[in-house]
């Protein structure tokens, strides 16, 4: 009996547990916790990508087409929407307004003439080429109807400014092209850009070269002046080689070799500035006026369209070297005694 209930026993036990051992039934489908639940790419929460961390600029600018593109620069600026600060100098007369303050570092990225840059790098190395900007602006005005050609000057009287500038080397150069001599065929009276504008304007003279926009200025007050000749123009058909470019922006060597992040950051809001003014004349104006740039929006705005503003930087900004053999062959000293080099150019690695 007792071994009966022995192997009954063991039976049993046997039994319990193969039952435990085997297969169990499934349990109900449910909801599979929070953090086991796929995650899929759209759900992946977006990351922002680190802000630039800005740089402050001392940025130096000219009243007029040279300084007019960064008006929109400068509202970005004023609304913190830039990436660098720029703490700005706006200025005149570039050899007492911008060179003094480029050379004792008060400056880092400032407006130039094209050959007073070439000028500055030649004699000291403190700057590079960071853009061009500006193309030919000048124009000669006439009160009157007998200059169709710059040959047609002979024998004139032509008030103008910016003696020692591009502005001398170009006329001086499209004269000669044009058979005359600079300093005999024609009498040329330097004066202040205030000066000559007001005399065209109040019909004291009757012939003159002013750039835009102070060429602008002079016809919207005076209904008998016209727009006699574009230098621009003159410049192609006298078979010149290189492009006519006035006006560029330069930076401290030293800044950029520091700051090449700031540097990228500027050209980038530079070029978007000077693109919105183009293609936004009546605010643009409205900013350049503001800021100081030209006196008025109403002269601005009709300037735009006739100022040629560019941006051009990097390799392309080679495209310069042309013009420059052309100053030089009017006066080697317009641009320090020689063709700048490649180091001239800022180019970015």
């Amino acid at each position: 009996m007792k071994k009966n209930l022995l192997a009954l026993g063991l039976a049993l036990a046997l039994t319990l547990s193969l039952t435990a051992c085997g297969p169990k039934e499934a349990p109900e489908a449910s909801t599979p916790p929070a953090e086991t639940t796929p995650v899929t790419e759209s759900q992946v929460p977006e990351t922002e990508a680190p802000a630039l961390e800005g740089t402050a600029i001392n940025l130096g600018l000219l009243n007029g087409p040279t300084g007019m593109g960064a008006a929109k620069l400068l509202s970005d600026n004023d609304a913190g929407e830039t990436v660098n600060q720029y703490t700005v100098t706006l200025g005149s007369d570039p050899a007492n307004d911008i060179l003094p303050k480029l050379n004792n570092g008060e400056l880092d990225i400032a407006a130039l003439p094209t050959n007073v840059a070439a000028n500055l790098y030649n004699k000291t190395g403190k700057v590079q080429l960071l853009a061009l900007n500006t193309l030919g602006v000048l124009h000669i005005l006439e009160n009157g109807d007998t200059v169709n050609s710059l040959a047609d000057l002979s024998g004139k009287t032509l008030y103008a400014i910016n003696q020692g500038t591009n502005t001398e080397y170009v006329l001086d150069y499209l004269l000669t092209q044009n058979g005359l001599d600079p300093d005999t065929d024609v009498d040329i009276q330097w004066k202040t850009s205030e000066e000559v504008t007001s005399l065209m304007a109040s019909g004291e003279i009757d012939l003159c070269m002013l750039p835009v926009p102070a060429a602008t200025t002079v016809l919207m007050q005076n209904s008998d002046v016209r727009d006699a000749i574009d230098l621009s123009d003159a410049w192609t058909e006298s078979g010149a080689t290189g492009t006519f470019t006035m006006g560029c922006v330069v930076v401290r060597t030293e800044f950029a070799q520091e700051h090449p992040e700031a540097v990228k950051a500027f050209l980038n809001e530079y070029e978007a500035s000077i693109n919105y003014i183009k293609d936004n004349p009546e605010e643009g104006a409205k900013l350049i006026e503001q800021y100081g740039i030209v006196p008025k929006a109403a002269i601005a705005q009709a300037a735009i369209p006739q100022a040629n503003m560019i941006f051009v930087a990097g390799a392309d900004m080679k495209s310069i070297s042309s013009y420059y053999e052309v100053l030089f062959a009017a006066d080697p000293q317009s641009i320090g005694g020689s063709i700048p080099d490649d180091g001239f150019y800022y180019i970015a690695e």
